[in-house]
């Protein structure tokens, strides 16, 4: 009995140590996304990216001479998990929060975060609609690190019209916010180009047999599928084709900015591209960041660092504003150019990064380069 109640007692003092809150002194701050999951790849992107900058920022001394306090949501990319990751991040009284990452989860959330006053500023949602409809409703609280699908869309649609000109492309989607998005934006650019597509066809995300797609595909003599969708049905969807006699090149957007991709599809992701913002672990900007990553046995792709740059975006913002007040803090961001891992960033009125590039990558040998 007495072991017991030594184990109980143990138990009971250590959930009162984790439960202690915040210091007073501390400022909340989050990151959300898909940290379990299919996507969960990309959630632990955001994970390392946000830690590493909070342990960063606060050797430097912090913000405003608090220390930060990280937070991090798991909404598995479910938009309604979204939302009660949202409410969750509001009764912990953040002030920032960087995050979600799929574009489902981080148009609902957004409302939560304008209700309460905090500034989120999404490392990967590319969605227009994000940020148009905060605009139009006059919020001054939703930001990105990264590009819009209208700019990836163009790249991707005049691509695919000047080099598969006279020949037979699909276009497919998941259904979801971003994959439907990119899609339609990629479609709207191909036909404006001069080519149309011989198929426009949706799956559903968590799908895992595409036997009924590939042969409808391979019936239609498709040369190129364009995919708006994420690396799981996209691996699937190539590895099955290849396994069907289908070798239509798979084109997608940047979901597939993961060797995760490659885990999926072995040697058919052969040939693969997709588009994606210039690696940001070449640049000059990054370097010191991306050797204290590696050193810790981790490889920062993806939107590692672009997680990072929101934190050091916020912060240098909140440096300017004197205040984490979100009207403040966002007017301080429109009104400046800050220096950061991705290089010098800025925001337009709508929040949005001016003068965001995408390039195409390859798959080859378990590997995504540049082209």
């Amino acid at each position: 009995m007495r072991k017991l109640t030594s184990t109980l007692l143990a138990a009971v003092a250590l959930a009162a140590f984790s439960a202690v809150p915040a210091s007073a002194q501390d400022l909340v701050v989050a990151t959300a996304g898909p940290i379990t999951g299919q996507y969960a790849a990309f959630g632990e992107q955001m994970k390392r990216g946000a830690e590493m900058a909070i342990a960063d920022i606060n050797a430097k001394g912090g913000v405003l001479g608090k220390k930060l306090k990280l937070e991090i949501g798991d909404d598995a990319c479910d938009p309604k998990q979204a939302v009660a990751v949202a409410n969750q991040m509001v009764g912990k009284k953040i002030v920032f929060m960087a995050g979600h990452f799929c574009s489902s989860s981080s148009i609902p959330a957004s409302a939560i975060y304008n209700e309460s006053g905090i500034l989120q500023m999404t490392p990967a949602s590319t969605n227009p609609a994000l940020t148009e409809e905060a605009a139009n409703k006059k919020w001054n609280n939703v930001f990105r690190t990264c590009g819009r699908d209208d700019a990836q869309g163009l790249v991707a649609g005049k691509f695919l019209a000047s080099q598969y000109k006279g020949k037979k492309v699909a276009i497919i989607h998941d259904k979801s916010a971003y994959g439907k998005g990119l899609a339609d934006e990629t479609k709207k650019a191909m036909n404006a180009a001069g080519l149309n597509e011989v198929m426009y066809e949706a799956i559903a995300q968590g799908d895992k047999d595409f036997t009924a797609l590939v042969s409808k595909m391979k019936a239609a003599g498709v040369d190129a599928m364009y995919l708006g969708g994420y690396h799981t049905e996209a691996g699937l969807l190539v590895r099955q084709s290849r396994e069907q006699g289908l070798n239509a090149l798979l084109v997608s957007g940047d979901a597939l900015v993961t060797d995760e991709f490659w885990k999926i599809t072995g040697p058919a992701g052969q040939g693969t591209l997709m588009t994606f913002a210039p690696d940001p672990r070449k640049l000059k900007t990054a370097e010191d960041v991306v050797k204290k990553f590696k050193a810790a046995n981790y490889d920062p792709e993806g939107y590692t660092l672009y997680t990072y740059a929101a934190f050091q975006a916020w912060a240098a913002a909140v440096a300017k504003a004197g205040s984490t007040d979100t009207a403040k803090v966002s007017a301080a961001l429109k009104g400046m150019s800050v220096d950061t891992v991705l290089g010098k960033l800025a925001w337009d009125a709508k929040g949005d990064v001016k003068d965001a590039a995408y390039v195409w990558y390859v798959f080859k040998d378990g590997k995504y380069n540049e082209m």
